[in-house]
């Protein structure tokens, strides 16, 4: 899947934005990566992670899911999800999301590919 112009120098500038540490910047144009690609998968996952490094963890668990859904074999993204959930103190879910990504870390799967 190729990304539009317009999506990869947003994400390239957010991406940027990030390493300089201007996490509000960097959310806001991940959010709108997302907004007009809403099957990126990077852009989710990337989104996930500034929410969570500016302490909006229900929105990073939101980016976090979306990541899962779109790639339910995807061990980083269960790591990710699992992470968010434990800066947001829910440690059950953490628990299972964690689960998860040790499942697919030993070559199994969480969906069958279609």
């Amino acid at each position: 899947m190729s990304l539009s112009p317009e999506v990869e120098a947003l994400f390239d500038d957010a991406n940027g934005d990030l390493a300089l540490g201007e996490l509000e910047t960097a959310v806001d144009k991940y959010a709108r990566c997302v907004a007009l690609d809403p099957e990126f998968f990077d852009g989710w996952h990337a989104l996930g992670m500034a929410q969570m490094k500016v302490g909006h963890f229900p929105e990073a668990i939101e980016a976090g899911l979306r990541t899962v859904a779109l790639r339910p074999n995807d061990q980083l993204a269960w790591s990710s999800l699992s992470l968010f959930y434990v800066r947001a103190g829910m440690i059950a879910e953490a628990e299972s999301a964690g689960a998860k990504a040790k499942i697919l870390g030993w070559g199994g799967k969480i969906k069958k590919q279609e």
